[in-house]
């Protein structure tokens, strides 16, 4: 699978202009570290991550818009690789990381994640090197009407190194909320996902699915799947306009995403906890669904 990922690679950017100005873009991007306590995030530079970052996705903007996820409204020079019977992998055209992919489902189905996590366990097994993710319809898909997932390559992935050797379920003092959860077995592994899942939709009361983000990787014959219960979609300072910002599963494993320049000047890691805290679910619910696991 990664020696037919790289051919096409080479041959997309050759082929599809959109990609090719995607690649130069991510390799001209600025990159900053800030130290939040005991861990660092990487701040993120990248001006082509302003659509996805303030796209609108409230139900009346979605119907306006043809969806950029169906075959028939592809560019015509974008191609992609069968990934079992239901999905398609593209390179995606906006990157955040090194060989930034989309992984789109065959049918035009809204963005869930019920009945779906094997198929990120599968993603993430056919692709050493890569993460895999999830970002629920209201946490960050800027395609909520169509089932997708992302990957790209584990070169910069920094919750990993954050979470190496951690052996319990819930991530605490880590200025978001996560519940991490590794195993061998893939069918035990999404029936502690779907468990986690099922507590998280009933403590917030939100369904069919909770506001939820998920990152799988798999090393050796584990996966380590990363889920971030979510308390609301954006944060209070893209609102009101004092940061462009809003994060999404990519942004909370540690590379935020700032597509303005004097955002990216001045954001500082203070900013980026409070961030954090105010759109992942609350200490008091999480705790309350960790006492369950």
């Amino acid at each position: 699978m990664i020696q037919r990922l790289e051919a096409l690679f080479h041959q997309q950017v050759q082929a599809w202009p959109r990609l090719a100005r995607g690649v130069e873009g991510l390799a001209n991007a600025h990159t900053r570290a800030v130290r939040i306590d005991w861990f660092d995030v990487f701040i993120r530079h990248i001006p082509h991550r302003v659509g996805s970052t303030t796209a609108a996705v409230d139900r009346e903007s979605i119907a306006r818009r043809p969806c950029f996820l169906c075959v028939g409204n592809l560019d015509p020079e974008e191609r992609g690789l069968p990934f079992g019977s239901d999905y398609t992998i593209y390179f995606n055209p906006f990157p955040i990381v090194d060989r930034h992919l989309t992984i789109v489902h065959r049918d035009h189905v809204i963005q869930h994640i019920a009945g779906e996590f094997g198929s990120m366990l599968d993603l993430a097994a056919a692709l050493p090197g890569y993460f895999v993710i999830y970002n629920g319809p209201e946490c960050g898909a800027s395609a909520p009407d169509h089932m997708h997932f992302q990957a790209g390559s584990r070169t910069l992935f920094p919750i990993e190194k954050d979470t190496a050797g951690f052996t319990g379920i819930a991530v605490t003092d880590y200025a978001r909320n996560v519940f991490l959860f590794r195993d061998s077995e893939r069918s035990r592994l999404i029936e502690k996902m779907e468990h986690a899942i099922e507590l998280l939709s009933a403590v917030t009361n939100k369904k069919p699915e909770p506001l939820i983000n998920i990152a799988v990787s798999h090393s050796g014959k584990q996966w380590s799947a990363y889920l971030f219960p979510r308390g609301r979609h954006r944060p209070s300072v893209f609102h009101s306009g004092e940061l462009t910002v809003s994060p999404a599963s990519i942004d909370l494993c540690g590379i935020f995403v700032v597509p303005f320049e004097k955002d990216f000047e001045r954001i500082s890691g203070g900013d980026i906890a409070s961030i954090f805290r105010e759109v992942t679910l609350p200490d008091r619910a999480f705790e309350e669904v960790a006492a369950q696991l």
